[in-house]
Protein backbone atom coordinates (compact mmCIF):
# COMPACT_ATOMS: atom_id res chain seq x y z
CA UNK A 1 0.00 0.00 0.00
CA UNK A 2 1.66 2.66 -1.15
CA UNK A 3 0.22 6.15 -0.41
CA UNK A 4 0.71 9.16 -2.92
CA UNK A 5 1.63 12.82 -1.36
CA UNK A 6 -0.51 15.58 -2.60
CA UNK A 7 1.93 18.04 -3.43
CA UNK A 8 -0.63 20.73 -4.26
CA UNK A 9 -2.24 20.98 -0.65
CA UNK A 10 -1.29 24.38 0.96
CA UNK A 11 -0.31 22.85 4.08
CA UNK A 12 2.01 20.22 2.13
CA UNK A 13 5.53 22.34 3.02
CA UNK A 14 4.18 24.24 6.09
CA UNK A 15 6.04 21.68 8.26
CA UNK A 16 8.96 23.72 10.60
CA UNK A 17 11.91 21.85 10.60
CA UNK A 18 14.05 25.14 12.07
CA UNK A 19 14.97 23.89 15.86
CA UNK A 20 15.80 27.83 16.62
CA UNK A 21 11.97 28.30 16.46
CA UNK A 22 11.60 26.50 19.71
CA UNK A 23 14.48 29.09 21.35
CA UNK A 24 12.32 32.64 20.37
CA UNK A 25 9.04 30.66 21.84
CA UNK A 26 10.98 30.00 25.21
CA UNK A 27 11.77 33.42 25.30
CA UNK A 28 8.76 35.08 24.36
CA UNK A 29 6.85 32.50 27.36
CA UNK A 30 10.44 33.67 29.79
CA UNK A 31 9.51 37.47 29.06
CA UNK A 32 5.71 37.17 29.89
CA UNK A 33 6.74 35.40 33.21
CA UNK A 34 9.21 38.11 34.24
CA UNK A 35 6.92 40.73 33.57
CA UNK A 36 3.97 38.74 35.33
CA UNK A 37 6.66 37.98 38.21
CA UNK A 38 7.27 41.65 38.58
CA UNK A 39 3.64 43.11 38.66
CA UNK A 40 3.02 40.78 41.62
CA UNK A 41 6.24 41.94 43.53
CA UNK A 42 5.13 45.15 43.38
CA UNK A 43 1.60 44.80 44.09
CA UNK A 44 2.64 42.42 47.01
CA UNK A 45 5.01 44.52 49.06
CA UNK A 46 2.72 47.61 48.30
CA UNK A 47 5.03 49.71 46.45
CA UNK A 48 3.05 51.42 43.66
CA UNK A 49 4.22 54.28 45.34
CA UNK A 50 7.27 54.28 43.58
CA UNK A 51 5.23 54.64 40.51
CA UNK A 52 3.43 58.34 41.70
CA UNK A 53 4.57 61.82 41.12
CA UNK A 54 5.01 62.42 45.00
CA UNK A 55 7.36 62.95 47.38
CA UNK A 56 8.55 60.20 50.10
CA UNK A 57 10.04 58.75 52.61
CA UNK A 58 10.16 55.02 53.94
CA UNK A 59 12.33 53.14 56.61
CA UNK A 60 12.64 49.44 56.34
CA UNK A 61 13.10 47.39 59.71
CA UNK A 62 13.03 50.76 61.80
CA UNK A 63 15.77 50.33 64.93
CA UNK A 64 17.53 47.22 63.72
CA UNK A 65 20.85 46.55 62.59
CA UNK A 66 19.56 46.51 58.72
CA UNK A 67 17.73 49.49 58.77
CA UNK A 68 17.31 51.36 55.74
CA UNK A 69 15.87 54.87 54.84
CA UNK A 70 14.51 55.20 51.54
CA UNK A 71 13.05 58.63 50.13
CA UNK A 72 11.94 59.98 46.40
CA UNK A 73 12.28 63.25 45.61
CA UNK A 74 11.19 64.05 42.17
CA UNK A 75 12.26 61.09 39.88
CA UNK A 76 15.41 60.42 41.98
CA UNK A 77 15.35 57.98 44.62
CA UNK A 78 18.29 57.91 47.25
CA UNK A 79 18.61 54.52 49.72
CA UNK A 80 20.85 55.56 52.51
CA UNK A 81 21.78 52.28 55.17
CA UNK A 82 23.27 53.66 58.33
CA UNK A 83 26.12 51.54 60.15
CA UNK A 84 28.76 51.95 62.36
CA UNK A 85 31.49 52.96 60.16
CA UNK A 86 30.37 53.97 56.48
CA UNK A 87 31.36 55.78 54.19
CA UNK A 88 30.33 57.12 51.04
CA UNK A 89 31.93 58.18 47.32
CA UNK A 90 32.01 61.80 48.68
CA UNK A 91 34.35 60.88 51.69
CA UNK A 92 31.77 61.28 54.32
CA UNK A 93 31.38 59.19 57.12
CA UNK A 94 29.22 58.60 60.07
CA UNK A 95 27.80 56.61 62.70
CA UNK A 96 25.26 55.95 64.99
CA UNK A 97 25.44 58.35 68.08
CA UNK A 98 22.39 57.54 69.85
CA UNK A 99 18.29 56.82 69.70
CA UNK A 100 15.38 59.41 69.85
CA UNK A 101 12.42 58.17 71.68
CA UNK A 102 8.62 59.77 71.44
CA UNK A 103 6.57 59.95 74.59
CA UNK A 104 3.24 59.59 74.70
CA UNK A 105 2.88 62.99 75.49
CA UNK A 106 4.37 63.76 71.80
CA UNK A 107 7.53 65.05 73.74
CA UNK A 108 11.05 63.00 71.88
CA UNK A 109 13.44 62.62 74.03
CA UNK A 110 17.84 61.93 72.60
CA UNK A 111 19.68 59.36 74.03
CA UNK A 112 23.40 59.52 73.73
CA UNK A 113 25.05 55.81 73.49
Amino acid sequence: MLRRRNTFSPFAGSEDDDPMSVVSNLFDVAMVFAVALMVALVTRYNMTEMFSQEDFTMVKNPGKDNMEIITKEGQKINRYTPSEDQSKSDGAKGKRVGIAYELETGEIIYVPE
